[in-house]
């Protein structure tokens, strides 16, 4: 019987093109087993500012099924308008340097990094200096992956947006999420007191990270005490703006970092632009962010770790083929803290 030909995903590695392992996207889709698969795929190539990382771990989040789905259809003008430009949609990465550019100082093969890519889904990155840095190292390379873009919303929504300072008072909605457990730790390690919004299976780990008060939102209305805050950082929440600025104090902050809604066009940031637009004509300060992925915030978050102030929560690990079933879990919305994808060493 004739062997069938292989395809060009399937090729076996030639001297001339050297393959990995990757995760592939070909289309948009909502349902990750549907849209998700892994493939033989050529390694990336570097130029002469950049680094080629062999990744040992990733991990998702929301913004990742964001770019997997291409809702809201906000996201497309990065994303890719008609369909993905990117073979995956892999964001944070954890592993060791295996080449670096020509024009590439402070980095050299075998050092271990973690920080964020384009693909991050596959055996190999090709990463710029500029995101990524060297790796905590008390962490392993699981738990550094869950890092990147999750601890670093965190830490912007924390100091630099909500300006939580010591003694004020803080409320968090979405804290068990994986951004949540982040800006649990830093509104705690400011000292301010902290209020967390979660479900009741989640309630004693978000304590334990910890929240001085924690609210299940399955039982009461989080907003509907008598007490006021100082900080509102608002990660996973639909609350119509009315409601969160009464909760806040006349000069408080609020600081929307998400929130999601099925609106295929805006997906819930609409809050965020009207949160924009009122904050000039109001004493309370309503805003929001895109977060900025640089390597002198993680190395900020590095010194943190290493301070044993900040520290991941990892809910489960699952290998790269595996991806799919990772995603699908975060939308089932058991998840406390984050989920790690792990690539074996060669």
């Amino acid at each position: 019987m004739n062997e069938p030909t292989p395809t060009a995903d399937e090729t076996s590695e030639t001297s001339e093109t050297r393959t990995m392992t990757s995760v592939v996207q070909e289309r948009y889709g909502a349902e990750p087993e549907a849209v998700l698969r892994t493939a033989r795929r050529a390694r990336p190539g570097i130029g002469p500012g950049e680094v080629l990382v062999r990744v040992r771990a990733s991990s998702v989040d929301r913004g990742t099924w964001h770019m997997m789905a291409g809702l809201p259809y906000a996201v497309r003008p990065v994303s890719g308008l008609r369909g993905p430009k990117l073979p995956n949609p892999g964001r944070n990465i954890a592993g060791v340097v295996e080449a670096v550019g020509s024009d590439v100082t402070g980095f050299a093969p075998g050092d271990e990094v973690y920080g964020t890519a384009v693909a991050a889904f596959a055996d190999y990155v090709a990463a710029r200096p500029d995101r990524i840095a060297p790796k905590p190292a008390g962490l392993t390379f699981e738990e550094a992956a869950t890092v990147p873009v999750s601890a670093l919303t965190s830490l912007q929504a924390v100091r630099d947006k909500g300006k939580v300072e010591k003694g004020q008072q803080v409320l968090i909605t979405g804290a068990a999420g994986g951004v949540g457990t982040f800006a649990v730790q830093l509104a705690h390690a400011a000292g301010a007191r902290v209020t967390a919004v979660a479900s009741t299976p989640k309630v004693d780990a978000v304590r334990a990270l910890g929240a001085d008060d924690v609210i299940d939102y399955t039982r009461e209305d989080f907003l509907a005490g008598p007490r006021r805050y100082d900080v509102i950082i608002d990660i996973a929440g639909n609350r119509g703006l009315r409601d969160l600025r009464r909760a806040l104090t006349p000069r408080g902050r609020l600081v929307i970092t998400g929130g999601e809604t099925n609106g295929a066009w805006l997906g819930g940031t609409d809050r965020q632009l009207r949160a924009m637009l009122l904050s000039p004509f109001t004493g309370q300060h309503l805003g929001t962010f895109i977060a900025s992925e640089h390597a002198d915030g993680l190395r900020d978050l590095t010194a943190l770790i290493d301070a044993g102030t900040l520290s991941p929560l990892v809910h489960r690990v699952y290998p790269l083929a595996e991806t799919a079933a990772a995603i699908r879990c975060l939308l089932d919305g058991h998840v406390i803290g984050k989920l790690a994808l792990t690539l074996p060493a060669e």
